[in-house]
């Protein structure tokens, strides 16, 4: 019999150790799968005849965005799936299914319909388990061990960018080497180890049944929908956060390719300087959460709402750095890859000041029965700022390849996008009325 009500207990849930292992096992799969698709696309991609039929930059960019954007989608299909019909567990089971077979798609299928039908499969798969296993991990505290959820969630995002961090430096080294069908393949036999690591927790989690009809019910209540609309003025400023910090898996590679790359006398793969932010996670969060957050404590009020503020800005020097980088780039100089990865230092404390802090934010202010949805209305401010990254890099491509926003100009509009963003944010945070619900 599955579990359906947290214990009674002051320790940790005894569910948390597979969640967390799947979760490393599944972001080492994403992101490795990801971390190659704008070299992939640029380099590698074949057409039905075996011969190269490969991308420009901004093309490359631009389906890489739409395709980032399509998983942030597909949340919302896992969440009505989870809460309204059959319950987050076997949501999971389900979707993670379809998710492994769209890396063997890629694996198999070098050409534009292979990229087409892996990333299809992947955007559902990864996508619809995205906001179910974030309220899954939620799911298992009660009321005598509600106080860890904060560090769970903490060391939840560490094994997201463990498995990521390990997955940027391997993947794009096995493209390099060993070509693209055993690059994606790799990522799919992980993927398929986190399906079967979930499976095997099954009997030690809580299954929180779906609600059903009750759920639609407190979907369009007065408190489900208030709660949308709120959280929504929100999420619309952390779209343009995510357009700017996704574009370290395109236009940051792009730039990369032309810098020296050259550190402590090891020459990095451009794809793998994005395993620094990863990294760079792994060490920011017990920093950030032991240290920063403390003494910002002492000078100030630090709300959810002044976290993300303070983030915001922080990436607006963060992505000026790339901007100067290209401005010496267009003057054929060669900058070290060094002053990239400072930007990534500043983008991801950015990160943890934006994103875990929404994402816990996001399920405190949930109803019970919305959890998941709730997860899911989050990661579509990433689906729209990865959506309005696309339409840009489309919209300033031209037929024979050139771009109408070249060289540092589109950095540049970028990070005034950002500053403008962060401004009014900070009149907007002062209308909106934190009313933290607290639920279990």
């Amino acid at each position: 019999m599955y579990k359906t009500k947290p214990d009674q207990s002051t320790l940790l849930p005894t569910g948390i150790a597979y969640i967390v292992s799947n979760e490393a096992a599944e972001r080492f799969s994403y992101y490795g799968m990801r971390a190659i698709l704008v070299v992939f696309m640029t380099q590698y991609l074949l057409n039905e005849s075996g011969q190269r039929d490969v991308m420009s930059d901004n093309e490359a960019q631009g389906y890489f965005h739409l395709f980032v954007s399509s998983v942030y989608f597909m949340p919302l299909l896992g969440a009505l799936l989870a809460d309204g019909v059959l319950g987050k567990y076997r949501t999971i089971i389900l979707l993670s299914s379809l998710y492994c077979l769209g890396h063997f798609a890629l694996a198999i299928d070098n050409t534009r319909m292979g990229l087409l039908l892996g990333q299809a499969l992947i955007a559902i798969g990864a996508g619809g388990i995205k906001a179910c296993v974030s309220a899954h991990i939620g799911d298992q505290f009660g009321a005598g061990n509600q106080h860890l959820m904060s560090k769970v969630y903490s060391w939840f995002y560490f094994a997201i960018n463990l498995g990521a961090f390990s997955a940027m430096l391997i993947i794009p080294w096995l493209l390099e080497h060993y070509g693209a069908s055993v690059a994606f393949a790799v990522p799919g036999l992980l993927m398929l180890l986190a399906t079967i690591i979930f499976w095997s927790g099954r009997y030690r989690f809580v299954h929180v049944p779906p609600a059903g009809i009750n759920f639609i019910k407190e979907m369009c209540s007065q408190v489900g929908l208030k709660c949308l609309a709120k959280l929504g003025v929100i999420y619309a400023f952390i779209a343009v956060f995510w357009a700017l910090f996704d574009q370290t898996g395109s236009s940051w590679i792009v730039q990369a390719q032309k810098m020296d790359r050259v550190v402590f006398g090891i020459e990095l793969l451009p794809s793998q300087i994005q395993a620094a932010n990863p990294l760079l996670i792994m060490l920011l969060v017990p920093f950030f959460s032991y240290f920063v957050y403390p003494l910002l404590s002492r000078i100030l009020t630090l709300t959810p709402l002044t976290k993300m503020k303070i983030g915001l800005f922080i990436t607006v020097i963060a992505f000026a750095i790339p901007s100067v980088l290209q401005m010496q780039l267009d003057e054929r100089l060669t900058p070290s890859i060094v002053w990239q990865l400072i930007a990534y230092i500043l983008l991801t404390s950015a990160e943890v000041m934006v994103s875990i802090t929404c994402l816990e934010f996001s399920y405190t202010q949930a109803p019970k029965t919305m959890k998941s949805f709730i997860m899911a209305f989050y990661y579509l401010s990433v689906a729209v700022g990865n959506l309005f990254t696309s339409a840009v890099n489309f919209f300033i491509h031209n037929p024979d390849g050139t771009s109408k926003l070249s060289g540092a100009s589109y950095y540049w509009f970028f990070t005034g996008l950002m500053l403008i963003t962060s401004v009014l944010f900070i009149f907007i945070s002062r209308r909106y009325q934190e009313n933290v619900r607290v639920n279990t």
